[in-house]
């Protein structure tokens, strides 16, 4: 793609090559942020076999959540649903990673002989020290918060309470889907549904948009979050790559990375094998929402307005990302270092087809063939089907008639000729 670009690219006046050049290349970057983080959670889901059509919905109500923090004073409908959640959430957070901890040093060292000293620790170090840190955290969290109301929110603030808002929303998906037992792919649409209402009814039946200038209605502090990081890298493109260095060493280094590809490749056999299935799914759709909401921020930042409808159609583009990327629709195989090259394909993909003034129709065809020739070659299906044409067009004068023709028929027909071959040998 970067040779494709770099060939047919224009010049300027001085002859410099536009698609080679560091402003462009950046410019692919930052563009391509949103849908990558959103693409990260959603390798995570289909990982394990399952999707997520909620992503776009969750992000557009981010977006809503974040411009009306940012621009609207006082107890408002996204202030008053984002402090308390917010609390809990940070709370939780607390609780989880100071019980982790202690889980860890229980572990102990190494004696020898593939032996493990385990040191046995009291309620009061797996239960009592990490409630007491979250019931404190929580506490400082929401008197901050509640502190930003009379006023208007600060860049931080609406980083920790909009995702912990579309956090709480992936983490109703994994309660559907771990204990309603309901299929993924019904239970979040039904959240792609829902979360675009619940968008609509915060942003109220007037705002189809609610506008965020930096500097006037918000912080001048929130253009930090569109500028170039020491005019080096777009702020969004750090967000992005951060997730998926993160996230790709947890897959690869971490026991919730191997129990994803084990439950992805068998659901069965993990469960016999004593993992904690339900465990690592509700995690799964937990962190898909959550990098959804972190999306929604950086998107407000960049188109400067919060849209309830804001990431339509963003779900179908982090899945196409994910399957380009090499990552299996049936689980269990794929990674986020496909991911990060998927997304990056239809970034630079969209970045030459604008540079030749390609019409905006004639782009989403060729993303479509795209993907169908990349899945085709992915799954191995193009070699096979090339390899059985090659054989019948060889074969069929010197093979039986009936024998050619059942390469070219499905299975049924296929075991209706063995049935009659297996009667006259009878």
């Amino acid at each position: 793609m970067c040779l494709i670009g770099a060939l047919t690219s224009p010049h300027t006046s001085s002859g410099n090559n536009i698609f080679l050049s560091y402003a462009n290349l950046t410019d692919v970057l930052r563009q391509v942020s949103i849908t990558g983080l959103v693409a990260t959670g959603m390798t995570l889901v289909i990982l394990l076999g399952g999707i997520d059509l909620s992503v776009g919905s969750i992000m557009g109500f981010s977006t809503v959540i974040c411009a009306m923090l940012l621009t609207k004073p006082g107890w408002t409908a996204a202030s008053a649903m984002g402090v308390p959640v917010a609390t809990i959430v940070g709370g939780a957070a607390v609780a989880l990673v100071a019980r982790f901890i202690f889980t860890g040093l229980a572990r102990g060292h190494d004696v020898g002989a593939g032996r493990r000293r385990e040191n046995a620790l009291s309620p009061w170090h797996t239960i009592g020290i990490p409630g007491l840190l979250g019931l404190v955290a929580a506490i400082a969290i929401a008197w901050w918060t509640a502190s930003q109301v009379t006023t208007k929110f600060s860049v931080l603030g609406v980083l920790l309470v909009a995702p912990s808002l579309a956090l709480l929303l992936g983490t109703v998906n994994g309660l559907l889907i771990v204990s309603g037992r309901l299929q993924p792919f019904i239970a979040t649409l039904a959240m792609m549904v829902s979360a675009l209402g619940i968008a609509r009814l915060t942003a109220g039946q007037d705002n189809a948009v609610v506008p965020v200038y930096t500097g006037t209605n918000a912080t001048e502090a929130f253009e930090l979050l569109r500028s170039m990081l020491w005019g080096i890298l777009p702020v969004p493109s750090v967000f992005f790559l951060a997730a998926i260095i993160l996230f790709g060493a947890i897959l690869r280094f971490t026991t919730f990375g191997r129990y994803a590809y084990a439950i992805g490749g068998n659901v069965e056999a993990a469960k016999l094998s004593g993992i904690r299935v339900a465990q690592i799914q509700l995690t799964a759709y937990l962190l898909s929402g959550l990098l959804a909401g972190i999306a929604g921020v950086l998107f407000v930042a960049q188109y400067r307005q919060g849209k309830p409808d804001a990431g339509a159609g963003l779900e179908l583009d982090a899945i196409a990302a994910v399957v380009i990327g090499g990552t299996s629709l049936m689980g269990g195989r794929g990674g986020l270092a496909g991911t990060f090259v998927g997304v990056l394909i239809f970034g630079l993909l969209s970045d030459i087809l604008q540079l030749q003034n390609i019409d905006s129709n004639v782009q989403l065809l060729m993303k479509g063939l795209i993907i169908v020739c990349t899945v085709l070659v992915q799954e191995q299906n193009l070699g096979q089907l090339f390899a059985r044409w090659r054989f019948s067009r060889s074969q069929e004068a010197n093979v039986d008639p009936k024998t050619a023709a059942s390469y070219r028929l499905p299975s049924a027909a296929k075991a209706q000729f063995a049935r009659e071959d297996l009667d006259e040998a009878s």
